[in-house]
């Protein structure tokens, strides 16, 4: 019995002598290790080029910059296509924009800027570019397209951990329920805003 226990012993004793003497390698992928990282990096770029585009495009409507019209000119613009008062409308729309790409390019609050970028860009597929086509050079729906689907993709891969949400402790991926319900408020009220146009173009020429 005594040797029995012994040899048991022993063979216990093996498997971690020899994992002393010979560590056992991680045969994880190191590409599985480097595709998170080069996922967060690539959210980053994406994030900001998409935030920061949509931001100046803001600041044409809000400020007059990079060539823009600022609020007056853009109000009668949005007059002329039934969003009555213009310059309200204009307001609007000119803050979604800065503050939604500003948001995304930053990486916080989680889906609530790719969610306002999807928003106004509804509204201008909806009444600007839609029956021009679809590609850009016949003002078509190819670009509102594009940062819909950009805004989406961001919206539901969450920020990164190179974001402020991450920075923050918000977390660098919003869970599912508050990512769709944010794009659901967004599609709201992008549908809102096509019914008061409506309603106001309708007054217009009653």
């Amino acid at each position: 019995m005594p040797g029995e226990f012994g040899t048991r012993d022993a063979e216990n004793c093996m498997p971690q002598a020899t994992t002393a003497l010979f560590p056992v390698a991680d045969h994880t992928p190191s590409s599985n290790r480097q595709r998170v990282n080069s996922m967060d990096v690539g959210l980053l770029i994406a994030r900001l080029i998409l935030g920061l585009a949509m931001s100046a495009h803001g600041a044409q409507k809000l400020f007059g910059w990079f060539g823009g019209h600022g609020l007056s000119g853009t109000g009668g613009f949005f007059e002329s296509i039934g969003f009555r008062p213009g310059r309200l409308f204009a307001l609007a729309a000119g803050l979604a924009e800065f503050g939604g790409g500003a948001l995304t390019a930053l990486g916080l609050l989680g889906p609530v800027g790719p969610a306002l970028i999807i928003s106004v860009m509804m509204v201008a597929l909806l009444t600007v570019h839609l029956g021009h086509g679809f590609f850009a050079q016949s003002n078509g729906i190819e670009l509102p397209v594009m940062y819909i689907t950009g805004a989406l993709a961001l919206a539901s891969a969450g920020p990164g951990v190179c974001s402020l949400d991450y920075v923050l402790g918000l977390g660098a991926r919003p869970s599912p329920g508050i990512t769709w319900s944010a794009v659901i408020v967004a599609v709201a009220l992008a549908l809102l805003s096509m019914a008061l146009r409506r309603h106001a173009h309708a007054e217009r020429h009653a």
